[in-house]
């Protein structure tokens, strides 16, 4: 395994670098240089050491993605601390549960969390400090209030004349040392903190900046919208786009999809990191509409204009992403099929990676242009996957990772480490795969979702599930096992529903079964399909939370 060098060096070299150069920007609002961010990070350095705060020491950071949030955390890796990042989507209750659970001495708040959170249920915080200004909201300190009034005083006695280049001196970090506690949920009982050392967030970036630097060039923009807290996010747009000099972009307010459209417009991306739904909602919504009308349908069938029709389409969907991006990349959950088709077929620049947040996350990824279709790549350098099957070409298996990327354990929990990695250091994703004779590897599902048939025969409900979701009036599904029997929860399409009665909607999906059925082999076949009234709950990461409808 190769256990890489500093990451905390990246850090120090990115500022050095492009120090008089646009870093971290708030959507609509402040922008901080290179030397801002490295000023902003020596204060956190400052309050930290002054308020009694050691290495090794944990610090909670809760907030909507900004640029002080991308600050606390830089600060807190770069001065040794291990940083403790937290959905800002987890109610009360999983804040305080996480919160208590890591022993992290301070909490960084934004101000929508600062509203949400009952100190009183973190006893044993020391301090808690809201974001937009690094204001205490609380302290039970006396060290941290003097740090905290006494802070420019304090930075301008330590450097009198100026702050410059040769002032960025930053902890020496081990591969092996922890850097940062990651929590799969926020719920007490399932709830497991993924230990990452440094060398996870080395091997994750030093692989985007070989394979990504050249084609995302030093001062290209990044537009990080998915949440910090979540290892995707927080590796591959953030840490990834600092440390190639990028100028990132953060949406501090809630991402709606007018925002959302409107930001890829202005900022133009040069890469796209993004999730299968927001992907998904704008095909479905956008173009396949258009795709079915008598008028398209006709035109596609007429080998003269098709391809120039298709380039249209082509335009419009890459338009809608900023029309400057080299690739869409599409990870924590699997992509439509019906959706990965239609982009493969209008030559769109698209591919999809695998991870874990115990591997930080990244374990596969390919580029765009040697993208096998239905696959998430091959795995990455400095990891090795195996598929544990007597035929991992033909019989799926359970995915192994080993490597540079992976965990050193789940916090405080011996027996959930135990199950995860094995002697030998491969770590048990859970997922199940096949992989080509060329080292593509390709999804079947989860092991915990794989349904048994009467007969014995494995059913993984996600392929069921990925066809369906392609049919009249489905906008999300999941499919159960009753008795033996299969059946398919589905949440109808909001925007169409109105236009029919309950009996028409159960007719629609009756007719959809029917369809279905047709295309699946007997054992694997729908009994029915019930509508749900509400959406699904759902992950951090959008994918169903299933066990709640088993």
């Amino acid at each position: 395994m190769n256990k890489g060098s500093s990451f905390n060096e990246y850090i120090r070299q990115t500022i050095l670098h492009n120090w008089n150069q646009n870093a971290l920007t708030d959507y609509q609002g402040q922008t901080l240089q290179f030397h801002d961010v490295a000023r902003k990070i020596e204060k956190l350095h400052i309050l930290f050491e002054n308020s009694g705060v050691g290495q090794g020491d944990k610090i909670a950071i809760c907030g909507r993605n900004s640029a002080h949030w991308a600050v606390t955390f830089l600060a807190t890796l770069t001065y040794g601390a291990v940083a403790v990042p937290v959905l800002h989507e987890f109610n009360a209750e999983q804040i305080h549960n996480i919160v208590n659970h890591s022993e992290a001495r301070l909490l960084f708040v934004g101000e929508y969390v600062a509203k949400e959170i009952d100190p009183a249920q973190m006893p044993h915080l020391e301090g808690i400090v809201n974001l937009p200004d690094f204001s205490l909201m609380l302290s039970r300190s006396e060290k941290l209030v003097y740090a905290r009034e006494h802070l420019n005083m304090m930075f301008g006695s330590k450097f009198p004349r100026a702050f410059t280049k040769e002032d960025v001196i930053y902890h020496q970090d081990e591969p092996e040392e922890l850097a940062l506690i990651n929590y799969t949920s926020g719920t007490t009982g399932f709830s497991k903190g993924v230990m990452l050392p440094y060398r996870g967030l080395w091997g994750n970036v030093d692989f985007c900046i070989r394979r990504l630097g050249k084609v995302v060039p030093a001062g290209s923009a990044v537009l990080d919208i998915l949440p910090m807290a979540h290892m995707y996010g927080l590796s591959i747009e953030f840490l990834f786009g600092f440390c190639n000099g990028s100028h990132l972009f953060f949406l501090n307010r809630l991402p709606s999809p007018t925002l959302i459209a409107k930001a890829f417009t202005e900022i133009q991306p040069k890469l796209v990191i993004t999730v299968p739904l927001i992907i998904e909602k704008i095909i479905r919504k956008k173009v396949f509409p258009v795709m079915q009308t008598p008028r398209m349908k006709l035109l596609m069938a007429m080998p003269v204009v098709r391809d120039k029709v298709k380039q249209k389409i082509y335009q419009s969907v890459y338009d809608a992403f900023g029309g400057q991006a080299y690739e869409v990349i599409v990870g924590g959950a699997a992509l439509s099929k019906e959706v990965e088709d239609f982009l493969m077929s209008i030559g769109f620049p698209i591919t999809v990676g695998y991870g874990a947040t115990e591997c930080a996350p990244l374990i596969s990824y390919r580029d765009w242009k040697e993208f096998a279709p239905g696959s998430c790549g091959c795995a990455i350098d400095n990891m090795e996957v195996r598929i544990a099957s007597h035929d991992p070409l033909n019989t799926a298996g359970e995915i192994l990772a080993r490597g540079t990327n992976v965990m050193l354990g789940y916090y405080k929990n011996e027996e959930a480490t135990r199950q995860a990695l094995d002697e030998e250091g491969w770590y048990h994703t859970g997922d199940l795969g096949t992989m080509d004779e060329d080292g593509n590897i390709f999804i079947r599902g989860r092991i915990k979702n794989m349904l048994l048939g009467a007969s014995g025969q494995n059913i993984y409900p996600e392929e069921i599930e990925d066809q369906l979701s392609s049919m009249t009036m489905v906008s999300e599904c999941i499919v159960v096992q009753r008795n033996e029997k299969l059946v398919a929860l589905v949440f109808p399409d909001q925007d169409e529903m109105m236009n029919f009665t309950r009996e028409e909607l159960e007719a629609i999906m009756e007719q959809n079964r029917q369809e279905l059925n047709a295309s699946l082999p007997a054992y694997s076949r729908l009994t029915q399909i019930e509508l749900m009234d509400e959406e699904f709950q759902k992950t951090p990461k959008k994918s169903i939370k299933r066990y709640l409808y088993q």
